[in-house]
C-alpha cells in the first residue's frame, strides 16, 4: 500500500461495498421513474427539496431503493436526490480531533498510573465510513482508549516516561490497521500527560537525589585527585629549585599587600625558630 496516496488502500477499501454488479431491478427502475416524473410535473416547486449542496470538504453517499451508487461518493457542488427513493449521508473529510480521556493502567512493573492522550485521524473512504460501522466516529474512539491500555500495559514504567514517542507510533500502527476497513486514516496519536501515585513520585525523587549526591561525590573526589597530583608536581619543581620558592614567597607578599591589610604575618620556616633562641641567648 503506498502511504503517500493512500490510492490502493481506498480502492480496496471501496470495493468491499461499492463494487456490485447487481442493480436495483425492474420494479426499481419503475419507482426512480415515477420519482423522476414528479420531481418534472412539480418543478419548480421540487428543486428545494431535491437539490443539495456538497461543501469542499464534504462527500454524499447517495442510497438509492437501500443500495449504494456504483463508483464512488459525490463530489463537492451540486446533487439531485430524488424523492422517495434516494436517501444521502454527508461525510466531513477533515482531520478530527480526539482527546482520550485518563485510563488507570497497571504497568508491566506493578505501578498504578493514569495516561492521557489525543489521536488525529481523518476518513479517507466515505463509503466505508458509512456502510461498514454504524457510528465510525464512536468506534474509533473506544478502539483507541482500548489500543492506548492494551499496548501501555505491557510497557514498564520507565518505558512509558523515556519512550513515549515510540510508544504513540505503536498505538498509531495498531489503530491504523485496525480501523482500515472503516475507511479511517490515523494520522498521529500523541501520549499528553502520565500520572503516577504521590509515594512513588516521593521514592523517584529521593532516588534521584541520591544518584546525584553520589555522582557530586564522585566528581568532588576526582577534583580532589587532580588537585593533590598539581601540588605534588608544584613541591617537586619548588624542591629542585630554591629560588623558585623565594619567588613564591614574595609573590605571596605582594598579594596580600595589595590588599590593603593593616597586618601581614611573615611566615618563618620552622628549622629557623631554635638558631633565633640560641643567638638571643648568646647575647645575653
Amino acid at each position: 500500500m503506498d502511504s503517500k496516496t493512500n490510492t490502493p488502500r481506498k480502492e480496496s477499501a471501496e470495493n468491499l461495498v461499492a463494487d456490485r454488479k447487481e442493480g436495483i431491478g425492474v420494479c426499481g427502475w419503475i419507482l426512480v421513474s415515477l420519482s423522476f416524473l414528479f420531481v418534472v410535473l412539480t418543478f419548480p416547486f421540487s428543486i428545494w427539496a431535491c437539490v443539495k449542496i456538497i461543501k469542499e470538504y464534504e462527500r454524499a453517499v447517495v442510497f438509492r431503493l437501500g443500495r449504494i451508487l456504483p463508483k464512488k461518493a459525490k463530489s463537492p457542488g451540486l446533487l439531485l436526490v430524488l424523492p422517495c427513493t434516494d436517501v444521502f449521508t454527508k461525510v466531513d473529510l477533515r482531520t478530527v480531533t480526539w482527546n482520550i480521556p485518563p485510563q488507570e493502567i497497571l504497568t508491566k512493573d506493578s505501578v498504578t498510573t493514569q495516561v492521557d492522550g489525543v489521536v488525529y485521524y481523518r476518513i479517507y473512504s466515505a463509503i466505508s465510513s458509512v456502510a461498514n460501522v454504524s457510528n465510525v466516529h464512536l468506534a474509533t474512539y473506544l478502539l483507541a482508549q482500548t489500543t492506548l491500555r492494551n499496548v501501555l500495559g505491557t510497557q514498564s514504567l520507565s518505558q512509558i516516561l523515556s519512550s513515549r514517542e515510540e510508544i504513540a507510533h505503536n498505538i498509531q500502527a495498531m489503530l491504523d490497521s485496525a480501523t482500515h476497513k472503516w475507511g479511517i486514516k490515523v494520522a498521529r496519536v500523541e501520549i499528553k500527560d502520565v500520572r503516577i501515585p504521590m509515594e512513588m513520585q516521593r521514592a523517584m525523587a529521593a532516588e534521584a537525589e541520591a544518584t546525584r549526591e553520589a555522582r557530586a561525590k564522585v566528581v568532588a573526589a576526582e577534583g580532589e585527585m587532580n588537585a593533590s597530583k598539581a601540588l605534588k608536581q608544584a613541591s617537586t619543581v619548588l624542591v629542585e629549585s630554591p629560588v623558585a620558592l623565594q619567588l613564591r614567597y614574595l609573590q605571596t607578599l605582594a598579594t596580600m599587600a595589595t590588599e590593603k591589610n593593616s597586618t601581614i604575618v611573615f611566615p618563618l620556616p620552622i628549622n629557623m625558630v631554635p638558631g633565633l633562641y640560641k643567638n638571643n641567648g648568646e647575647k645575653k
